[in-house]
């Protein structure tokens, strides 16, 4: 059933007049139709009370050992090197446990355990929901990647960034809704932020940490009213073409998309650029570090962009894939992100932000409790049971919420699916996931298919 806040069609249907001159006036940011048109970015009701306004999704590409991080298991510890029977962690042969390779120790005044990984995240304790009884469908990289952006392992479905502003739109017109800083390649590459059915207005938009934020953004050629009187003749050609031939996606995001990156030639150099923070806010997040440069970067240019009101945002770090090196390329890992997310926190809550911001930290499956092979120092792929963790945006901090076995290989206790996770990121955005849906191909589509339920047990 369509419902008033996912009938869209009707808004995107432009007229071959009037909103051009829009953005040379500076009245871009005004939501209201103006001449029949109006921008399928433009804020829209949620179904009902939100308590955050807005996502920073930090992605680990590939699969961040749980056992080493976020999930405390004594007993995998007093077993380590022991040979069992794989029986016990699904397979059909004996194998060599490995227990956790750094130290946990109580942290905040919750008492929450955590790796010794984490010095400076260990800080904030007392705000993190870790959610120790993840699982997904798939323990292959490519699948379990897209199975978390977008919900589905075997279609071309739209992102979850794309879902959320599809729903809300976002609040700042000459930004995009949706970003994604540094997207790694492979394991799904651009259909990890697209928007597949969806209108491409909705699709996530790519900049990079350090350099040209957008490589072009600038016309070298034009100045900008020349390039505004040369926008709206396209613009007319466009929007006449578009009366002809009634609703057309493809149609419809170039529109949008050549007058967003009209207006985005003034507004995102300035939010990213990150020599307007003083030097303590940059040490803050690591910027100038040789292992927290990068993502310290992307930490800050992220709560820069979600002061402006950007919607939903990306940022991403590769390499989490230790089948072997955890002693090496884990804590290189975890040392790269470490202070910057601690910083983002810290910064978050200075500004009254963090209570109506939710964060999202994982990657697309866990580790195996067992060697991967003798002398590797390294875990296999395991999807059966993982952590990811949530913190601020009406999450409750301080707690962990469902468990793996007492091995930590499989999740046994509050269960919680990516379908799940996803109905919570929407729930806690103001959005029923039943009630977000888009008509294509003659059904109704939502980002959690048939499945999902919201997770009641982490909310604040």
């Amino acid at each position: 059933m369509m419902t008033p806040l996912t009938s869209r069609r009707d808004l995107l249907k432009a007229t071959s007049c009037g909103f051009g001159y829009l953005a040379l006036a500076g009245l871009a940011n005004q939501a209201a139709a103006v001449d029949g048109y109006q921008s399928p970015l433009a804020p829209r009701p949620a179904h009902f009370g939100a308590r955050a306004k807005r996502v920073i999704f930090m992605f680990m590409q590939g699969g961040p050992t749980h056992l080493d991080t976020f999930d405390y298991k004594p007993e995998l510890a007093a077993n380590d090197g022991k040979t069992v029977s794989s029986a016990l962690l699904g397979g059909k042969r004996e194998v060599r446990l490995l227990g956790p390779q750094y130290d946990f120790s109580p942290q905040g005044s919750s008492g929450l355990m955590m790796s010794s990984l984490f010095p400076n995240l260990a800080k904030h304790a007392d705000d993190l929901c870790l959610i120790n009884g993840m699982f997904t469908d798939s323990p292959a990289h490519p699948q379990a990647s897209v199975m978390l952006q977008t919900g589905s392992t075997n279609f071309v479905r739209p992102s979850l960034g794309s879902w959320v502003i599809y729903g809300l739109g976002t609040s700042n017109q000459d930004l995009p809704g949706f970003v994604t800083i540094n997207p790694p390649g492979g394991a799904g590459g651009a259909q990890n932020y697209g928007s597949a059915f969806l209108p491409a207005a909705y699709q996530g938009t790519r900049l990079a940490a350090g350099g040209d934020a957008i490589q072009n953004i600038r016309n070298k050629m034009l100045g900008k009213r020349e390039q505004r009187h040369q926008l709206d003749f396209m613009q007319s050609l466009n929007r006449g073409l578009l009366d002809q031939v009634g609703p057309h996606n493809e149609l419809e995001g170039v529109i949008e998309s050549y007058e967003l990156a009209f207006r985005m030639q003034s507004a995102v150099p300035a939010v990213v650029d990150l020599e307007k923070e003083s030097e303590g806010v940059k040490e803050r997040y690591g910027i100038g570090g040789k292992a927290t440069d990068n993502f310290g970067k992307q930490c800050l240019m992220a709560r820069r962009l979600a002061e402006k009101g950007v919607r939903f945002i990306q940022i991403s770090t590769g390499g989490w894939d230790q089948h072997k090196g955890i002693h090496t390329r884990l804590k290189t890992n975890c040392q790269g992100i470490d202070q910057p997310i601690a910083g983002l926190m810290s910064d978050l809550k200075e500004r009254g932000m963090l209570e109506d911001t939710l964060l999202v930290w994982g990657g697309g499956f866990g580790r195996a409790p067992r060697e991967q092979a003798p002398g590797q120092d390294g875990r296999p792929h395991n999807n059966r049971g993982y952590t990811m963790w949530m913190a601020g945006g009406g999450v409750k901090g301080g707690q962990r919420y469902g468990a793996t076995d007492p091995l930590g290989g499989v999740a046994v206790q509050d269960k919680v699916h990516i379908h799940d996770l996803h109905a919570t990121i929407l729930h806690l955005l103001g959005m029923n996931h039943e009630q977000l849906t888009y008509r294509y191909a003659g059904r109704d589509f939502r980002l959690t298919d048939v499945h999902g339920d919201v997770v009641k047990g982490i909310l604040a």
